[in-house]
């Protein structure tokens, strides 16, 4: 088939834009062919189990999903009972991205705390964590951070346990959405365990997308004592079964096998930085906040981004002249240099 795009062209709108690491495309290759078992039963998902339980630790248990909205409610269903909900940061994509799928799917009220870095922490989820035997009230039963955050910025482990050790006294459980979680890890410089298991958290959803999968994200259960051992049957119910799942599971052996996951994401993010210190010394560009990983959030000047659209494709992200600007594994220093030449030439022109 005919290409229908430009197969060089590269965006700054979203690293779901972005193509699939070769790796990933010899993997899904080397699983074709030949009959396997359906729905998990094969030699893929097998051998993720033993990949998944290397990276996050003995006790974790792997739930190949389709994409991050189905792993995310998934994952905070099987947490809950049905008066239960959620406290997630304001920003967070499960309330903020996911239209009224846990709602409607997952059949949990989410309660919302305001930040201005993206990050919650044991104060700020004490504003809504109340409430507790009021049955006019959904039970706060379950807490929800994302790593990196909507604002690009990292979670330390001492701020995911001192989140986790807050919520064991409430008796909450602690979800990870990590749709980006490879880019936190190596902004950290740590482990994917050291965030996740050890730092507390009890599920965690583990994106792949956005690191170079084609398609595909994991739930994975790091404290069965907290997750319903029901989860298989509400993933069939969410519809996040796949039948041919050995296409999802090759993909992930790939990313995991050999420091694929971070060598992808470290790349990422050092054009990130490229691009912050970049937009930094043009007078009159804003940066939110410090570009922890994949992203960069920048105020412009009134007309600034309408300017830059006619180029290059991003986000705007809000009405006062902020812009999302995402790097992903396949982005190029030219790319970045480009968009900093635009983004003054714009400015100085204003």
């Amino acid at each position: 088939m005919k290409s229908l795009h430009h197969p060089h062209h590269i965006s700054f709108a979203s690293d779901n834009y972005s193509g699939v690491l070769p790796e990933v495309m010899e993997a899904l290759s080397a699983a074709n062919g030949g009959h396997v078992g359906a729905y998990g039963n094969d030699p893929y998902t097998e051998h993720l189990q033993t990949l998944i339980r290397q990276h996050f630790g003995d006790t974790a248990q792997v739930f190949p999903v389709f994409n991050g909205t189905g792993a995310n409610v998934l994952a905070l269903q099987a947490c809950l009972p049905r008066w239960g909900s959620v406290i997630c940061a304001e920003t967070a994509h499960v309330h903020h991205d996911e239209s009224v799928a846990p709602q409607a799917v997952g059949g949990f009220k989410l309660w919302t705390v305001p930040t201005s870095d993206g990050k919650l922490a044991p104060e700020r989820i004490d504003r809504e964590a109340y409430g507790y035997g009021f049955e006019h009230r959904a039970q706060p039963l379950a807490v929800s951070i994302t790593q990196c955050t909507e604002l690009g910025t990292v979670y330390r482990p001492s701020e995911i346990s001192a989140i986790s050790e807050y919520c064991r006294e409430k008796g909450m459980v602690l979800h990870m959405d990590g749709a980006r979680l490879s880019n936190a890890a190596a902004s950290l410089g740590a482990s994917l365990r050291e965030i996740t298991t050890d730092a507390g958290v009890d599920i965690v959803s583990f994106g792949g997308t956005k690191n170079g999968l084609m398609f595909g994200e994991c739930v994975i259960v790091l404290n069965p004592e907290k997750v319903s051992d029901g989860l298989k049957y509400l993933r069939k119910l969410n519809l996040q079964l796949a039948s041919k799942m050995r296409f999802l599971s090759a993909q992930f052996i790939a990313l995991l096998s050999d420091g694929l996951w971070l060598r992808s994401a470290q790349h990422a993010n050092a054009m990130a930085a490229r691009l912050s210190d970049g937009l930094s010394q043009i007078e009159g560009v804003e940066l939110l906040c410090p570009a922890e990983a994949n992203g960069v959030f920048a105020r412009l000047p009134q007309g600034v981004a309408d300017k830059l659209h006619e180029q290059f494709v991003f986000y705007d992200w809000d009405n006062e002249g902020t812009v999302r600007l995402m790097c992903s594994f396949d982005t190029r220093e030219a790319d970045v240099d480009a968009l900093v030449a635009a983004v003054k030439e714009a400015v100085e022109a204003v």
